[in-house]
């Protein structure tokens, strides 16, 4: 077959690696647009352009597809499928019309649950003991088109996004290939997704990840730091500054202290809780390097007693 590759992060590599070896002819590789990184605000290629420049294929990068002269140039290709892992362009109606055997997406969950940008983090904080990958025909609502196959990637007490969201790519870019060719065929019949068991997993934006400590169970601070890394970081405010959270772990009991208090603990640190304790593993302080809670509270026995609070 022809086909057409959409997709941006490194979640779309493996999808994209075991098409190009898969004999099936990848005529070109549409990805979102090189973005300033970095404090030097340089420009970074998505990690798929690089990719498919190490395999010699044609990238484009439209700031939208869905402009007419955007799928003109698509159309251009006679393309007989399109394949979507996490592109981060919605496509309209002239795009999907533009593929003779439909458009499938590798979406990061067991649709319909976490529908949307987010579905591993969203996973995570929810405390769930399953993710996976689920092969879908896109249609214009969002993630809600038929099913053509799912895949269950278990979720560890001690996964975060960073190491979850490699074991869900390789799951689905393996049944992306699976399915491939008998869809092409026929062979595959889809299964409506319902609708009433949907939840959704919107974009995460840096301000979900700061921690009110009298808000919060001390189990769900602890998924909100697996779920928020390697971005945004789980932070809270000491003094003003943020500090930023990168592993923790909840503590039998409580220590009775104020929600919010640091609080001594072996010979390391933890935060007081709305129901328990939980001991600060990983911290970085404002401009600092990442350090255990022991090496912190060396240089900085101050804080024990302060509160870390959800506003500067």
């Amino acid at each position: 077959m022809r086909i057409i590759f959409m997709g941006s992060p490194e979640f779309a590599l493996p999808s994209l690696r075991k098409l190009i070896e898969s004999g099936h002819e990848v005529v070109a590789v549409y990805t979102q647009p090189d973005r300033p990184t970095g404090r030097g605000r340089r420009l970074a290629p998505p990690p798929v352009k690089a990719l498919a420049l190490e395999y010699g294929l044609p990238v484009r990068q439209p700031r939208s597809i869905s402009k007419p002269e955007a799928v003109d140039e698509l159309r251009a290709l006679r393309p007989d499928m399109g394949i979507i892992a996490a592109y981060g362009q919605i496509l309209k109606q002239s795009v999907l019309d533009s593929f003779p055997l439909d458009v499938l997406n590798v979406h990061a969950s067991l649709l319909p649950r976490w529908r949307g940008a987010a579905p591993i983090p969203a996973a995570i904080l929810a405390g769930d003991a399953e993710s996976g990958a689920t092969i879908m025909r896109v249609v214009l609502a969002l993630d809600a088109g038929p099913m053509l196959a799912r895949v269950t990637v278990p979720i560890a007490p001690d996964d975060t996004t960073a190491t979850l969201t490699p074991k869900v790519a390789e799951a689905g870019a393996q049944l992306l290939l699976d399915v491939l060719s008998p869809h092409a065929a026929g062979a595959i019949q889809p299964e409506q997704q319902d609708d009433a068991l949907a939840t959704y997993a919107p974009q995460i934006e840096k301000a979900d990840a700061l921690i009110d400590w009298s808000r919060n169970s001390a189990a769900r601070i602890e998924r909100m730091v697996r779920a928020y890394d390697p971005w945004p970081i789980a932070y809270s405010y000491l003094d003003g500054a943020a500090l930023r959270l990168h592993r923790v772990a909840v503590l039998p009991g409580r220590s009775g202290a104020a929600s919010g208090t640091i609080v001594a603990s072996g010979d390391g640190i933890a935060v007081a809780a709305q129901d328990a304790d939980v001991a600060l593993l990983r911290v970085q302080g404002p401009g600092g390097k990442l350090m255990s809670g022991a090496e912190y509270l060396r240089g900085h026995r101050e804080i024990v007693g302060r509160r870390l609070v959800a506003e500067r």
